[in-house]
């Protein structure tokens, strides 16, 4: 017998490397850059350690493999509420009763009577017919003509500035550019003919607007007819901070469909409820910055798009015609499975596997060519 004796032999280094680095395992990808942690630091015999730096770490790419750095996506800032002159608030306008400038116009008609009269402009028979005597006038003059100017400006403020308020009804007045209050008052008033008024409605109005575009949840297009309750509350603002706020309302309303699914035609009421609330909150939120109270955006009429609606349809209706193949399967197969245990059961029948199976075939064809016929 021979005995072999096997010895162990150490690997041995390459000329140029140290033992230490021979020692070492090989790198699996060569080109990878990596980052030494010092874990020593997690087992220190000191009980109070010095607090250690933390710096954020960061993660090269590793040459030659394409890969880009991961871009970090930038802080999604909160959209800004749209905001109009905060100064510009409808506030109450200085106006005067209707009798006062029915008094003023009285007047200035008056002087200009009694002007003529002092002039010696008015003819004999007009005076005979007032009983007022006939006055040797020096003719129109500076003095006539100033007191003719005087109450004829009189008249023509008086009369000028009269207004009738209804209800409902409000008037925004402005001088040269400049909001100078509102009037809310009904009946008969005197405002400064000065003043540009401009008459808004504050009553509750509703607006039915035409299709508008929109997407149900999975991006398919509709058209959305909608019903939308609103008012103007501050009529500063609805009148001088937009250029027409019923025309801002429709986009409002255009632009809160876009961000909102609609639910396709046919849906529950439960979703179209949620669809309406959440369609009323977005538009109160944009159009109230310019004094428009909004109550309710409803949905009146959800409709495909023309584009869309033939392949829709034909979707629907293949729905429902499986939906119904379903339930006119599960009542058949229900009935077979009724009627094998009823047979075997009470005793009627003895069947094995194979009879079983051609029983529940057998019964499955009659079952579903009777449910054809009658058509149910």
């Amino acid at each position: 017998m021979s005995t072999t004796s096997s010895t162990t032999t150490s690997p041995t280094p390459e000329p140029g490397r140290s033992a230490e680095e021979a020692a070492r395992p090989a790198r699996l990808i060569q080109n990878e850059s990596t980052t030494e942690i010092p874990v020593h630091l997690l087992f220190r015999d000191d009980p109070d350690p010095a607090p250690v730096p933390l710096r954020p770490a960061v993660v090269a790419r590793r040459q030659g493999t394409g890969e880009q750095p991961r871009p970090r996506r930038p802080a999604v800032e909160a959209r800004p509420a749209p905001e109009v002159d905060p100064e510009l608030r409808e506030r109450p306008a200085g106006v005067l009763p209707g009798a006062v400038g029915v008094l003023a116009g009285a007047c200035g008609a008056l002087g200009c009577a009694v002007t003529s009269w002092w002039a010696g402009v008015l003819p004999s028979p007009a005076l005979q017919a007032l009983g007022l005597p006939a006055c040797p006038g020096a003719g129109l003059g500076p003095g006539p003509w100033a007191a003719y100017a005087g109450a004829g400006a009189l008249g023509l403020f008086g009369f000028g500035g009269l207004a009738r308020g209804r209800t409902g009804r409000a008037w925004v007045l402005g001088l040269f550019g400049r909001y100078r209050g509102t009037v809310r008052r009904t009946g008969l008033m005197w405002v400064n003919p000065l003043l540009l008024r401009r008459r808004v409605d504050v009553r509750l109005r509703h607006w039915r607007g035409g299709p508008m575009p929109a997407a149900d949840g999975d991006g398919v297009a509709l058209r959305v007819v909608t019903l939308v309750v609103w008012r103007v509350r501050d009529t500063a603002r609805a009148v001088l901070g937009v250029e027409d706020h019923e025309a801002y309302l429709r986009e409002c309303v255009e632009a809160a469909l876009a961000r909102v699914p609609v639910e396709p035609p046919g849906a529950a009421r439960g979703a179209a409820e949620a669809v309406a609330e959440a369609l009323t909150r977005l538009v109160a939120a944009d159009a109230g910055a310019v004094g428009l109270e909004v109550f309710s955006v409803r949905p009146v009429r959800v409709e495909y798009a023309p584009e869309v609606a033939a392949a829709m349809h034909r979707r629907r209706i293949a729905a429902l015609d499986a939906r119904h193949r379903a339930s006119v399967l599960g009542s058949v197969v229900d009935s077979v499975e009724d009627t094998v245990t009823r047979l075997t059961v009470r005793g009627l029948v003895e069947l094995d596997d194979y009879e079983r199976k051609a029983l529940v075939k057998d019964l499955t064809v009659a079952f579903c060519a009777g449910r054809g016929e009658t058509g149910s």
